[in-house]
């Protein structure tokens, strides 16, 4: 972000500079005002992206929620910070898993979705003139084995992360927003949480947090 995220709110400052250097994790608790998905024919494709915690298959409101945002090297050298979210939805936790990644030249940050790092996107950041964050995503690639494919249009969706900071509840506000282009809304969540930090060094990486596998293509 350069020059702007000296923009940002000072405790979105901090959150964002989560990191080896700094040795600090965040973590989240609060609640989902709503957990929202699009028109019915969406449900299996959230369904399908659920058993590799992609998205997440059920709504509801008044959710309990937790993020969890851990720095460390993953088995390729390439500094990584984890954002799991958890939603303690009625019947089951559900989680909604994604590893930034800074690229080898330290030029862009790669979002990798889900246990198994099957789905990769670039992010784009910008900080609104009230001090908050927005983030978009740019296009998606699906990886596996040999094959290395841009996602198609139709079946691909466009995300978009808001995050601010209220000084007078101490809390962040998030809401997300994933849309197809041609078929519209398909899933999305707003709510709020507090932050806590710990010294990563001391408490390292907690079993179950970093993805099954990996993916190599930055």
């Amino acid at each position: 972000m350069g020059a702007d995220f000296d923009r940002l709110h000072p405790e979105l400052r901090r959150r964002f500079s989560v990191g080896l250097a700094g040795g600090e994790a965040c973590t989240g608790h609060g609640a989902m005002d709503r957990v929202w998905h699009g028109r019915g024919f969406v449900k299996p494709f959230l369904a399908f992206g659920g058993t590799r915690n992609i998205l997440v298959p059920r709504a509801g409101r008044n959710v309990p929620f937790m993020i969890e945002n851990v720095p460390y090297a993953d088995t390729f050298g390439r500094e990584t910070v984890s954002f799991v979210r958890t939603f303690d939805l009625p019947g089951r936790s559900r989680r909604f898993d994604a590893q930034m990644v800074l690229s080898p030249k330290g030029d862009r940050v790669l979002d990798y979705l889900g246990t198994h790092q099957h789905l990769a996107s670039d992010l784009h950041f910008r900080a609104e003139p009230d001090g908050s964050l927005l983030i978009r995503s740019g296009e998606h690639r699906f990886r596996e084995g040999p094959v290395d494919v841009r996602v198609p249009e139709l079946i691909g969706a466009d995300a978009e992360v808001r995050e601010s900071f209220d000084d007078s509840t101490g809390r962040f506000h998030i809401r997300v927003r994933v849309v197809n282009r041609r078929f519209g809304p398909l899933f999305g969540y707003e709510g709020s949480f507090r932050a806590t930090y710990t010294d990563v060094r001391t408490r390292g990486v907690r079993p179950g947090l970093r993805p099954v596998r990996e993916e190599a293509r930055a």
